[in-house]
């Protein structure tokens, strides 16, 4: 493994790991008044294209973050509907 790609999973962790508290705290309280589902959304298929890209280019710090991010975002946008009336 080349700087290039330790610097791609250093980028993959963390913006991988500042997504997880939201997804978190959202399952714990169940409080989704402050989620967008348009923005969720838009970012799911945004996550969906990176990953498709991540494949195409052979890159396992962008398969690896955004297969992560995917799960992520899918879980808000579950709770947002789930949790809307709460």
């Amino acid at each position: 493994m080349n700087y290039i790609e330790i610097i791609g999973f250093i980028a993959a962790v963390l913006t991988t790991a500042a997504f997880l508290p939201q997804v978190y705290k959202t399952w714990k309280t169940k409080d989704v008044s402050s989620l967008s589902l348009p923005m969720l959304f838009l970012f799911f298929i945004g996550i969906v294209a990176w990953l498709v890209y991540g494949f195409l280019k052979n890159s396992p710090p962008m398969i690896f973050a955004n297969s992560i991010t995917v799960v992520s975002s899918f879980l808000l946008i579950y709770f947002k509907i789930k949790y809307r009336n709460k």
